[in-house]
């Protein structure tokens, strides 16, 4: 028998992660038709969080709610109408409504998947999000091509790691732009040259890299000036840019310019959107992510571990860009 009131961090304002508050006697949820509710052993923290918490997300929940997207944990209950997974299994999955953050969670049982045998539940915190993310970057929106050259920004978060493994993989010639201090753990990762995101000329250093060239694909998720560099670093005519993330602000670009600036191939990335709006394209990228799975391109996860209570403060350095990789929460 379940309890009926658990510990979870609630939102109470749109003023940002300072406003999680841990409270003890949440409401279990009851898992609806097409539901499961899980036990949570490890709820992982996206940048998707930071943006709900002040409200940048469009649709995203309205305060007060339980904060979280992504949970993994043991199957308890499901609703009617589900028939995998079983109570008792394993399962990490996403739900952008909320309710990771917590002791108990209800996800939709069509947005989980299994635990890899032999991993935990916390190793398997990413597979929802970040690794999807990456590979619809690179891949079906991307079109990366063995020799391409690939520019991967925040490549130390947890996506741009997953970038960096696949884009190699691929056979692609990586450049990788971190902050000085997150080097070593993307060089690590096999990117070919590590960039200063934080250096004066980013672009000068691209074209250095690449003799004046440019890159066939930039993945970009910062924003802000970093903008204007992904758009001039791109190839004319052939170079992508795949736009998934605004970590340092909006920016706007007119017609103007691509017509007689950055004439490149400008596409954007909601894997959410993607999920709803091309479920054959998505299909697909599952299945080309099992494959990697079962050939070890896609290791474990091993995500830096924070007790839930920390939420707050795993969440502000989220969005100070101060973390390394992917980071989970432990109820």
């Amino acid at each position: 028998m379940n309890p009926s009131v658990m510990h979870a961090l609630i939102q109470t304002s749109l003023d940002g992660p300072a406003d999680l508050r841990p409270i003890a006697d949440a409401p279990v949820p009851v898992p609806g038709p097409g539901e499961i509710l899980i036990r949570v052993t490890a709820a992982g923290v996206n940048y998707a969080d930071v943006m709900q918490a002040h409200g940048s997300y469009p649709d995203g929940p309205r305060p007060p709610y339980v904060a979280g997207i992504e949970a993994a944990g043991e199957v308890v209950a499901v609703g009617d109408g589900v028939e995998f997974p079983v109570v008792g299994m394993h399962v990490a999955g996403v739900d952008m409504a909320g309710g990771a953050f917590a002791e108990f969670a209800a996800l939709p049982a069509a947005a989980v998947m299994p635990v890899p045998p032999g991993w935990t539940d916390e190793q398997v915190l990413g597979l929802g999000i970040n690794w999807p993310t990456a590979l619809a970057a690179l891949k079906p929106l991307g079109r990366i091509a063995s020799g391409d050259t690939v520019l991967i920004h925040a490549a130390a978060g947890a996506t741009g790691q997953a970038a960096v493994r696949l884009a190699k993989h691929y056979g692609a010639t990586v450049l990788a732009a971190a902050s000085p201090g997150k080097h070593d753990v993307v060089r690590a990762l096999g990117a070919d040259h590590v960039l200063d995101s934080r250096g004066a000329d980013l672009s000068a250093e691209v074209f250095r890299l690449t003799e004046g060239a440019g890159v066939d694909l930039v993945l970009e998720s910062v924003g802000g000036s970093t903008f204007e560099d992904s758009l001039a670093v791109a190839r004319r005519v052939t170079g992508r840019v795949v736009v998934y993330g605004t970590a340092s602000g909006d920016v706007p670009i007119t017609n103007w310019d691509l017509v007689f600036k950055h004439q490149i191939q400008l596409i954007g990335l909601n894997i959410g959107v993607l999920i709803r709006s091309a479920p054959e394209v998505f299909g697909e990228l599952m299945g080309e992510l099992s494959g990697l799975l079962a050939v070890g391109v896609i290791p474990p996860g091993r995500p830096a571990v924070h007790p839930l209570t920390d939420g707050p403060k795993v969440l502000a350095e989220l969005e100070n860009r101060a973390t390394v990789g992917k980071l989970a929460l432990i109820p």
